[in-house]
């Protein structure tokens, strides 16, 4: 007899959402958290808690995803619809069409009614109003496709489910940490062996679900397949995402499979500490550069900030700033928009200077004053004349400079100049496994290892050289969810009284 139906590795949000569904299609779940138990939740935990999905607008998600609006609430959002279709099409832009199709519409058409799971199984949800809308005329006009966030931001995520999976009888086991499968003689996975605070020991289980994140946690293993340099890089999330689950996986011959020397990295305050904070969370990130300008520690732009909405360029930027002297950039921004950063500007743990002249703001950052002045001089007799519109790619532009600056351009001529100290904070890695579209780990041959399923960032496939923002939390939940409905099922399968008695 199996200990478990099911045995999950992992505790954020896509470990969670695979323990419910296992746990409600009928299996007995155990949850293994590598984490003490005040170390909970994964990456996610770090998270704003926001999600991308298809649906057709307001009227569509307040029936079952944002059913807590007010009658005043609804009359001042401005919801775009965000269909299907677009949904892959951004997608792809952003992969550079090397998205994996199969997983692809997988979680595309899976996204709007797992949103629904989730708010049945208690998880709520408000619109993003500081972080993805702008106020026009009196109403919130959200922009950029991630616009909808859960209630307390990933920590407030992660705590709704385990809270709805000790309801539903899903056991968790804390600083127990998954380190090998077992198998049968037919390749049948059949269990774990673990290391916990007491040595180690073995945990049998019929099915076993890998959804403990990717390898960015891990410098030994960012630099083999990022490059020189990763190992230096500030860590967004937890710290103990260290890629075991991918290396367990591939020890028993699995493909590997995706996008292995790029990840997920964008802005990250320059006095951050190495690893998450979990009291901060991700207010360490930086995501208001497309107001104002970027510029390394020589005084000089190197990318072009309007190049798209911010939700379809942060992850990427931070790979940039990974190239840059001293892996840092200074966020340049005047008076005409410090009133429009995000929140996050805000606190006060922030590397912040501020000065009434370019030529007291290069000296206050220790940046050659020459240059800056050069740069913003440029910038500004650049910017043209196009009208400004923050929620739209508004075409405002920088003519005639490299890099150009595709939109949102405005001259820096209103002191004071405010500027904020960046560095690259890694989010998660894009390698990982190969699934099918049931879940199921793939190994070399392209069959499916019995017993074995996977979710979350060490699934590899969907995301290369860049991410669109929000898909992360929804691809997690998506897969996780089907994880747990194929594990509950091979499980229920491999019981043969179960099948007897069907």
């Amino acid at each position: 007899m199996s200990d478990y139906d099911v045995i999950v590795v992992g505790a954020g949000n896509a470990a969670l959402c695979a323990a419910l569904s296992a746990a409600e299609n009928g299996s007995s779940v155990l949850v293994l958290e590598k984490a003490p138990e005040d170390e909970r939740g994964g990456n996610s935990y770090f998270t704003a808690g926001g999600f991308r999905f298809a649906h057709d607008g307001l009227e569509d998600v307040q029936r079952d995803v944002l059913v807590d609006l007010s009658e005043t609430e609804r009359n001042q959002i401005i919801l775009p619809s965000h269909s299907r279709q677009f949904f892959y099409d951004q997608l792809m832009e952003v992969t550079q069409y090397q998205s994996d199709e199969d997983l692809a519409w997988v979680l595309i058409d899976r996204s709007r009614p797992t949103m629904g799971w989730l708010r049945s199984h208690g998880i709520r949800f408000v619109p993003m109003y500081g972080r993805q809308s702008y106020l026009v005329e009196g109403k919130h006009h959200f922009y950029g496709g991630v616009n909808i966030e859960a209630v307390g931001g990933g920590a407030g995520l992660v705590e709704a489910e385990i809270a709805r999976a000790q309801v539903l009888g899903v056991e968790i086991r804390y600083a127990t940490a998954a380190i090998e499968l077992l198998q049968k003689d037919d390749r049948t996975v059949t269990g774990v062996r673990v290391r916990g605070r007491d040595g180690y020991s073995e945990i049998s289980a019929k099915a076993v679900i890998l959804a403990c994140g990717g390898f960015e946690s891990n410098p030994e293993m960012r630099v083999r397949y990022l490059g020189p340099g990763w190992d230096l890089c500030r860590v967004r999330g937890t710290r103990h995402n260290m890629g075991e689950g991918i290396q367990m996986a591939l020890a028993i011959g699995a493909r590997p499979y995706g996008n292995w020397s790029s990840c997920h990295a964008c802005e990250w305050d320059i006095s951050a500490p190495p690893y998450g904070d979990r009291w901060v969370l991700d207010n360490f990130q930086k995501h208001s550069y497309p107001l104002g300008i970027m510029v390394n520690i020589n005084g000089e732009r190197f990318l072009d900030e309007g190049e798209d909405y911010r939700n379809l360029t942060y992850a990427k930027f931070g790979r940039e700033i990974m190239k840059q002297p001293r892996r840092t950039a200074i966020q340049i921004f005047d008076q005409k928009t410090v009133g429009m950063l995000r929140d996050e500007y805000r606190i006060k743990q922030v590397t912040k200077v501020e000065a009434d002249t370019i030529a007291g703001l290069a000296e206050a950052l220790e940046v050659d004053p020459v240059t800056l002045e050069r740069t913003v001089k440029a910038f500004n007799a650049a910017c043209g004349s196009e009208t400004f519109n923050p929620a739209v790619l508004d075409g405002k532009s920088a003519h005639g400079i490299v890099p150009p600056k595709s939109n949102w351009a405005l001259p820096l001529d209103k002191p004071p100049f405010v500027a904020f100290t960046t560095t690259t904070g890694i989010t998660f890695t894009f390698g990982g496994l190969q699934i099918n579209t049931k879940g199921e780990v793939q190994d070399m041959t392209d069959q499916s290892i019995p017993g074995l399923y996977a979710a979350g960032e060490l699934v590899g496939g969907l995301f290369y050289e860049n991410y669109p923002g929000g898909t992360g939390l929804m691809s997690g939940s998506v897969f996780g969810k089907l994880a747990g409905e194929s594990a509950a099922a091979w499980a229920k399968k491999s019981d043969p009284e179960r099948v007897e008695a069907a």
